[in-house]
């Protein structure tokens, strides 16, 4: 049993597959869901602040090499520009359409791209993060009940 939840939690730290694909197979594993989803939420958000603190500085080391740079600084300059507007304009609702978009189960909206956005944009750490895990929970919830609907129909 204890090698089912490390495969969840292991599923759910890869891009783009993230929970979004661990709940669904520890619902084909046959796994009671709530501690699946707990072990699917705790692996979505380990890599969440890897990403937030280097992101930035992977990209901020790669704008002085010679092939990389230009596009290096190019999204380094964007990314800050256009953070702080967003900010600016749209303060706490911000938060609130990060959470949305990491809560959208849609490959490509979670954990990593949603860290990744925040870190670029330059984004507070701690409220972009609980923005993530927010989005995180409720994209959860969302597979968790799709996932046993499903499996209801199976049945």
């Amino acid at each position: 049993m204890l090698t089912s939840y490390l495969k969840i939690l292991i599923i759910s730290m890869i891009p783009i597959i993230e929970l979004r694909g661990a709940i669904p197979v520890a619902t084909a594993m046959g796994l009671p869901i709530i501690p699946s989803y707990i072990v699917a939420i705790i692996g979505n958000m380990i890599p969440v602040p890897f990403i937030y603190l280097f992101a930035r500085r992977i990209l901020t080391w790669g704008a002085d090499k010679p092939v990389i740079g230009k596009p290096f600084r190019l999204i380094l300059a964007k990314g800050e520009r256009a953070g702080k507007k967003l900010e600016g304009k749209a303060g706490f609702a911000l938060y609130i359409a990060l959470t949305l978009f990491v809560g959208i189960p849609l490959p490509g909206t979670g954990a990593w791209t949603g860290t990744f956005a925040a870190s670029l944009l330059d984004i507070n750490f701690k409220k972009s993060v609980v923005a993530v895990m927010s989005g995180v929970l409720l994209a959860g919830m969302v597979m968790m009940t799709l996932s046993q609907g499903v499996a209801f129909i199976v049945r």
